[in-house]
C-alpha cells in the first residue's frame, strides 16, 4: 500500500472515531431537547409544560409510576395522545444509549 493512501486512511479513520466517540451528555441532550417542555430542573413549570399540563418529574408519586421501557420509547418515539403528537420523537438525533442516559438523567430528578 502506498504512504499517501495509509496517511489518507489512518486520516479518515481518525475524523470518523472522533465523531463517533463524542456523544452529548444526558445533561446536554435534556437541556437542547427536553427543558423547554419540561424544565431545566424536570417541574415542568415552563409555558408549554403548564399547557401541556406535563407531570413534574421531581415528584417521587409520579417517578414511583414511570418504567424505564415506556420512557426509553417515548424518548425515541414521541408520545401520541387521541391521535395528535403530544411529544416528538428523538430517534433520529439521539442514539439508544443516549436516550437511556436522559432516562437516567430523569430517575436523578426525583427530589
Amino acid at each position: 500500500m502506498k504512504t499517501t493512501t495509509k496517511i489518507a486512511l489512518a486520516s479518515l479513520a481518525l475524523a470518523f472515531g472522533t465523531g463517533a466517540a463524542y456523544a452529548s451528555t444526558a445533561q446536554e441532550n435534556w437541556e437542547n431537547n427536553c427543558a423547554s417542555c419540561h424544565g431545566e430542573d424536570g417541574k415542568a413549570q415552563t409555558k408549554q409544560g403548564k399547557k401541556l399540563k406535563i407531570r413534574d418529574y421531581t415528584d417521587a408519586a409520579v417517578q414511583a409510576e414511570l418504567k424505564d421501557d415506556a420512557m426509553l420509547n417515548a424518548i425515541l418515539e414521541g408520545v401520541k395522545e387521541g391521535g395528535k403528537e403530544r411529544m416528538k420523537g428523538f430517534k433520529d438525533e439521539l442514539s439508544e444509549q443516549e436516550a437511556k442516559d436522559l432516562v437516567a438523567f430523569i430517575r436523578q430528578l426525583k427530589a
